[in-house]
């Protein structure tokens, strides 16, 4: 097998038997590190170190890792300029976190037959964050409820 000491220095093929002598002198453990590679590769470590570091390494990795999360806008046909405009700052910034938004237009009432004023609002809303943002989902009629998934675009 190939032995690298603590030092991370190569040592060459070396017996089994002579690996774990040296290992057992210097008071650590021989763990094998790549065990397909021919010959075996062997470090001569502490194992309880190994363990915890790969541990620490494993947490970190995992720390750094971004849930994805589907935030959701409500909004309705006949929407203010003013609320629409705070709406649209709102997905900006959901877009820049990473976040996926779906818009969801209500239809109240009467406002079921002006279904065409979602559809124009719902492609507005494409067009204005079509740099930053790409269409998962297309808008769809769902009862009373227009809605459309947008997925931030990746830098």
């Amino acid at each position: 097998m190939q032995l690298i000491n603590t030092e991370g220095d190569n040592l060459g093929p070396t017996p089994t038997e002579e690996a774990l002598a040296m290992a057992v002198e210097q008071g650590l453990d021989l763990v094998e590190i790549a065990p397909n590679s021919q010959p075996p590769v062997c470090k001569i470590l502490d194992y309880g170190r190994y363990k915890y570091q790969a541990q620490k390494k494993a947490a970190e990795a995992r720390k750094k890792q971004k849930i994805v999360e589907i935030k959701e806008i409500k909004m309705r046909p006949n929407i203010d300029t003013h609320d629409y405009e705070v709406k649209m700052r709102n997905m900006k910034r959901f877009f820049e976190d990473g976040d996926k938004v779906k818009v969801t237009l209500r239809f109240r009432g009467r406002e079921m037959a002006h279904q065409d004023l979602g559809m124009k609002l719902l492609l507005k809303v494409k067009a204005e964050t079509a740099d930053i943002a790409k269409v998962e989902s297309h808008p769809k009629l769902e009862g009373r409820q227009m809605m459309m998934v947008l997925s931030p675009i990746a830098r």
